[in-house]
């Protein structure tokens, strides 16, 4: 059967197009912009854009099933427009590809973002509201509206699943993605502060382990919040001081002083070409819900997320397989995470 993939050359769909590959699935990945992720492997490559639905419908044709992995990242609180036309009205457009091709199952990617955070004493399950609040990040209400096109869509007879993963990292990361970026400041000195918050970070390969499972086993409407484990930035950093030898940035700043700073870091990056890993909705998102439960993935899916220690040292072994980081990796560290 072919399995379709947008966002084929992104963090996720170069680790899920591998895994596709490894079960012996036909894979067509569909591309934007380059396909450095997926250029020497043996797919179908077709060229669209979610925003144009007849490249949709003309990649979708003789599909059984679509991962809409597709979508605009974004840590800043004016892009909306930009949201909206990729993450909403895209996803609409893939919904109503699916319909007109007759593709057998959807599987659609979310974020943790989609939910409401609060109340922050309460565990996140995949009963948690969506977002509402305008004044929310464009991101996260991207996410929210993106996965209310799916359930219209399965109104109509649409055969669809959502997934919610965490802050996602892992090897295959050619972007690199924020996160990526981020842990190779950590491990290049870059970053002369931290800020006193923490998320929950998820394996790339988990989260593609378990959508799998899901597209498999879960029954239509289902969705599956898929999640690792929480720790602060302090306590990342550490982990990579541990594997990479890169001392820590010893300055950890409070969360109101960091959102005072956010001009300059602004500025900064404008002058040197870089986005900002700092913004007001990134450390918005440092201070969100520390506890998330995947209870519902463990039961019906099989889901064990592995070590987060585990993680950090592959996604480090991988950039130095391919030259982003000149620095050794020491997985016989004992720091535990």
């Amino acid at each position: 059967m072919t399995t379709v993939v947008t966002g084929a050359n992104g963090h996720v769909g170069a680790n899920l197009i591998r895994a596709l590959l490894a079960r012996g699935r036909t894979v067509r990945a569909l591309l934007h912009v380059n396909r450095r992720a997926v250029e020497s492997l043996n797919v179908d490559m077709v060229r669209g854009d979610v925003c144009d639905l007849p490249s949709l419908c003309e990649a979708f044709k003789d599909a059984e099933v679509v991962y809409h992995l597709a979508a605009h990242i974004s840590l800043s609180m004016d892009e909306w427009p930009l949201c909206e036309s990729i993450n909403v009205i895209g996803t609409r457009n893939v919904v109503e590809a699916c319909l007109y091709c007759g593709v057998r199952r959807l599987v659609h990617f979310s974020s943790i973002h989609a939910f409401e955070q609060e109340p922050l004493d309460i565990p996140i399950d995949e009963s948690r509201p969506l977002v509402e609040l305008q004044h929310s990040p464009p991101y996260d209400r991207s996410k929210a509206a993106g996965e209310k096109e799916v359930r219209k869509g399965i109104e109509r007879g649409l055969d669809a699943i959502i997934i919610n993963p965490t802050a996602i990292i892992g090897p295959h990361d050619y972007g690199p993605s924020y996160l990526g970026e981020a842990l190779l400041n950590l491990a290049h000195g870059k970053l002369p502060a931290l800020v006193a918050g923490g998320f929950d970070w998820v394996d790339v390969r988990d989260v593609v382990e378990g959508a799998v499972r899901a597209e498999e086993q879960a029954p239509t409407g289902a969705k599956y919040l898929l999640s690792g484990h929480w720790a602060s930035v302090p306590d990342l950093a550490a982990l990579v001081e541990a594997i990479t030898g890169a001392p820590a940035p010893r300055l950890v700043l409070p969360v109101w002083l960091a959102h005072i700073g956010i001009p300059f870091i602004a500025v900064f990056a404008q002058l040197t070409g870089k986005r900002p890993l700092y913004t007001s909705a990134s450390i918005r998102a440092l201070c969100s819900n520390q506890n998330v439960n995947h209870e519902r993935a463990t039961q019906y899916l099989g889901y064990h997320p592995r070590p987060l220690r585990e993680t950090v040292v592959d996604t480090f072994r991988w950039f130095k397989e391919n030259g982003c980081l000149d620095r050794p990796v020491m997985p016989q560290s004992t720091q535990r995470l």
